[in-house]
């Protein structure tokens, strides 16, 4: 793939999400384009550096340890569940961690934040498994309050907002009212807490374009930009 072809790609899913945003009087630049990467080698993530992608998304954090050399200077984004043994490696890496779904993790990196970057705040987000499907990770709703109450007693995190995945579907007119529900949770959350939370992290492939209608501030897009991913081994 050649970056004029991902410049064509990228550019193609740019003028989708201004479209949608202008569809319900928002404007593009309210929303970042995340570029995943996943099971792409960093050749093809340094050409979509060149052709203009400026974030990047990694399911995995060894995948980002590999990749963030070729776009050095793009903003990183752990999309993927953090494991407490990972959290070191992924301070390292990543900007941004869309995936804090319990205690645990909040703490971990609040502990290692204050020992080796006393000085930085890691901007996360709060990831909620809005279906409560056991396979998946993220904090039920009903659990989402006390989850930002003790992410916000973590003064080495910034909470941004929220992310979550809906159940799969075909049909992507499906995850609207998933989509719905996360907005809806999060100004909840703000109301309840005064803290403001203006991202919402929701919408892949085949579905970003709802979930811009419906208030994603993040769109995560791989197969619409990389095309078809390869299978893991």
């Amino acid at each position: 793939m050649t970056t004029t072809h991902l410049a064509d790609r990228l550019a193609a899913v740019e003028r989708r999400i201004a479209a949608a945003a202008a569809e319900c009087g928002r404007s593009q630049s309210d929303i970042t384009l995340i570029a995943v990467g996943k099971t792409f080698p960093a050749e093809i993530i340094g050409q979509a550096f060149k052709a203009g992608a400026t974030d990047f998304g990694e399911n995995r954090v060894q995948e980002g340890v590999a990749k963030r050399a070729a776009a050095p200077d793009a903003r990183w984004h752990l999309i993927g569940p953090l494991q407490r043994n990972k959290a070191r490696a992924a301070l390292e890496v990543f900007d941004i961690v869309h995936t804090i779904d319990r205690f645990e993790i909040a703490d971990r990196l609040q502990y290692l934040l204050a020992e080796r970057w006393p000085d930085r705040r890691l901007e996360v987000l709060l990831e909620i498994n809005l279906a409560e499907e056991p396979q998946k990770a993220g904090a039920f709703p009903q659990d989402a309050a006390n989850l930002l109450d003790h992410a916000l007693s973590c003064d080495s995190l910034l909470v941004r907002g929220l992310m979550a995945i809906p159940p799969w579907t075909d049909d992507p007119e499906a995850s609207r009212p998933w989509f719905r529900q996360l907005s809806t949770l999060r100004d909840q959350l703000e109301k309840s807490t005064g803290h403001d939370l203006p991202e919402l992290s929701m919408g892949m492939s085949h579905d970003f374009e709802i979930a811009v209608v419906e208030g994603a501030t993040m769109v995560r897009v791989g197969t619409a930009i990389f095309g078809p991913r390869s299978v893991r081994k």
